[in-house]
């Protein structure tokens, strides 16, 4: 890097500091955590993108793509799962937790069951969140010291400090205007590399010549990832509906957004944005690691700093050999701009769920402003957690996505079942949930631990089923309640048009899954 590239990074870090100054003023904690429901939808459905298609993304799914043994773009099969899920979230789920009012998606639960119900989930979430987040605080340390020359506390604290003044003083409109700007740099930086990608490899045609045709794979139909093989093809659809329907739907620091909408029409609006526009963005992604990939196995120098078993430094090998200076430094602040979404993202869920749900067990009401300041607090505590854990996020997975998707599947397939029963039951009560949910995460962390054959993406089925059938059994057996009209009636029927456009995407995703596949046929 020259003085160029540190100038372009400094103008923006300075420009995230001026954008927290502007919006520091919030007269509640509504304003703090929802933005007054006053945001439209198009920031919005930016926003839930830039929180999961963040710096991993960028960083490792290229890596899983281009490098890992047995990868490839078979990554794609996972976001076939989302169309179907998102049917789930907008038929069951979201409209229900926007009418209710809450914060903190996890109030819901209270008001439906109890307070255990409500902490229990809550516990679930800060440490999946907080760990999932550190992770990618982790990998963002790989492109910091790489190109800045930085050692790794160095660069969390380049990366903490700055989010954390700017997400505490602007709250939810700092963090979703900063991510709305932040998901363009990143997808720009992604057409980037991918363009210099292709340049260096020497075109379109060149590549094809030398890319290996088994990453070009997508659906893998062969494995049932009951055998020890990975990412076959009905783990990654059935899994990845459950996991992105609780990641969605369920989980704080992406349903915060979708709270913070004007109205259930926009609401709509932003989950079809985001179920349209993810696949695009993360073929980008995928397809600059195979690019980039390919120029690696083919460039002995290029290979040779790539550690041995480490894909993920695939991309920050990239940037700093193959990237003019300047370009250099837009990429750098696209890179910072996603880890610092994450991060703003994961401060300010974590914040609204500690003030919702342990600042409320106190006797003494807060004030409005007393709300703001604990909730500033708050969220400078889970700001020093998550950087002080990313000091031990390491070696869980072969690449970095890997690691915070399979951290995730130990917990999300509860947690859906959990809002699932909620919003559409009566008379099951939380004694019998909570022990659906004990017994759902029981499950899935004796699958990581002593059945390794099982793939990870099942464990997000495996955690919704048992939490289920244990809360059915569990109210058969143990309720004196009435058996009669368990079932409720659904709240937010879609319309026809809705439903079409998203089974429509599905398929035409499937299709282009298959049209890549068949160009290693060729």
């Amino acid at each position: 890097m020259n003085s160029l590239d540190y100038a372009i990074v400094a103008i923006y870090l300075i420009g995230l500091l001026l954008m927290g100054f502007v919006f520091r003023k919030q007269a509640s904690k509504q304003d703090y955590f929802l933005a007054g429901r006053s945001l439209g939808w198009k920031p919005l459905s930016l926003s839930i993108m830039a929180t999961q298609l963040s710096a991993v993304s960028f960083i490792s799914a290229p890596a899983f793509v281009g490098l890992r043994e047995g990868g490839g773009m078979v990554w794609l099969s996972y976001e076939l799962a989302l169309p179907l899920a998102m049917l789930l979230l907008l038929y069951w789920i979201l409209p229900a937790l926007y009418r209710s009012g809450v914060l903190s998606v996890y109030d819901f639960l209270e008001q439906r069951f109890s307070q255990t119900t409500r902490l229990l989930i809550s516990i679930v979430f800060q440490i999946s969140r907080s760990f999932a987040t550190a992770i990618m605080i982790y990998a963002i340390s790989l492109i910091l010291q790489s190109t800045m020359g930085l050692a790794f506390w160095q660069s969390v604290g380049l990366i903490g400090v700055i989010t954390i003044i700017y997400s505490l003083q602007g709250g939810m409109k700092a963090v979703v205007y900063g991510d709305a700007t932040q998901m363009c740099l990143i997808v720009i930086g992604a057409l980037v590399c991918l363009g210099f990608g292709l340049y260096h490899i020497g075109g379109w045609q060149q590549f094809f010549q030398l890319v290996d045709t088994e990453r070009l794979t997508t659906l893998k139909t062969a494995s049932n990832g009951f055998d020890g093989e990975g990412f076959g093809l009905l783990p990654m659809l059935f899994g990845g509906i459950i996991l992105y329907a609780s990641y969605y739907g369920c989980d704080q620091s992406e349903a915060q957004r979708s709270l913070s909408a004007r109205s259930v029409t926009d609401l709509k609006k932003i989950i079809l944005a985001a179920s349209f526009l993810r696949f695009p963005i993360t073929l980008i992604y995928c397809s600059a690691g195979l690019v980039i990939g390919t120029l690696a196995v083919h460039t002995p120098e290029f290979m040779a700093q790539i550690p041995t078993g480490h894909p993920d430094w695939l991309m920050p090998i990239f940037i700093i050999n193959y990237l003019p200076n300047g370009v250099l430094g837009l990429l750098l602040v696209a890179i910072l701009a996603a880890a610092m979404s994450s991060l703003s993202s994961a401060i300010n869920s974590l914040s609204a769920v500690s003030v919702e749900d342990y600042c409320r067990l106190s006797a003494n009401k807060l004030s409005p402003s007393a709300s703001v300041k604990a909730a500033k607090i708050a969220g400078l505590f889970w700001g020093f957690i998550t950087l002080t854990l990313s000091f031990f996020a390491g070696d869980i997975a072969p690449t970095i996505i890997e690691a915070i998707n399979k951290v995730g599947s130990v917990f999300y397939g509860p947690v859906l079942a959990t809002f699932l029963v909620a919003t559409c039951t009566q008379h099951i009560t939380s004694n019998h949930i909570n022990l659906g949910i004990v017994c759902g995460v029981l499950v899935n962390v004796f699958l990581w631990l002593f059945m390794p054959m099982v793939f990870w993406f099942w464990w997000n089925v495996s955690g919704f089923i048992c939490t289920l059938v244990v809360t059915g059994l569990s109210y058969m057996v143990f309720s004196d309640g009435q058996k009669e009209g368990l079932f409720v009636r659904q709240l937010s029927p879609l319309s026809k048009t809705n439903i079409m456009a998203l089974l429509i995407w599905f398929v035409a995703m499937v299709i282009l899954c298959l049209l890549i596949a068949d160009i290693s046929l060729d």
